[in-house]
């Protein structure tokens, strides 16, 4: 197992890593809408949903992967009221569709609307 970590996304903020690498895999920790520098993006869920995405693509990339290798999600939303924004900035950038689950979660860290965590593989 390898430990993935890029100054590209926040760091973690606590014990885990942005990322782990175990064989053809990449597991990523769940990413909130936090930019690299750790302050949570200004506006509603589509704009935290794009900068959950963008700081998914700079852990993958660190890991030697991408977005397009993604194969499963697993997204956490404060509001399940929010799920036609959300999954119109995720399918703008989740073309190959990988499997997903989407659930309400009762509090999110820092207050943010929606969390997204992913599987990728190594191609």
């Amino acid at each position: 197992m390898e430990a993935i970590s890029t100054n590209k996304a926040p760091a973690a903020v606590g014990p885990y890593s942005q990322a782990i690498k175990a064989g053809n895999f990449v597991f990523t920790a769940g990413q909130i809408a936090l930019t690299p520098e750790g302050e949570l993006v200004n506006g509603g869920i589509a704009e935290q949903t794009e900068q959950v995405v963008q700081n998914l693509k700079a852990v993958l990339e660190e890991a030697g992967t991408t977005i397009h290798s993604v194969v499963k999600t697993t997204v956490y939303l404060a509001q399940m009221s929010d799920f036609a924004l959300m999954n119109e900035v995720y399918g703008a950038h989740f073309t190959s569709k990988p499997a997903r689950s989407t659930i309400q979660a009762a509090k999110i860290p820092r207050g943010a609307l929606v969390e997204i965590d992913v599987i990728a593989v190594m191609e």
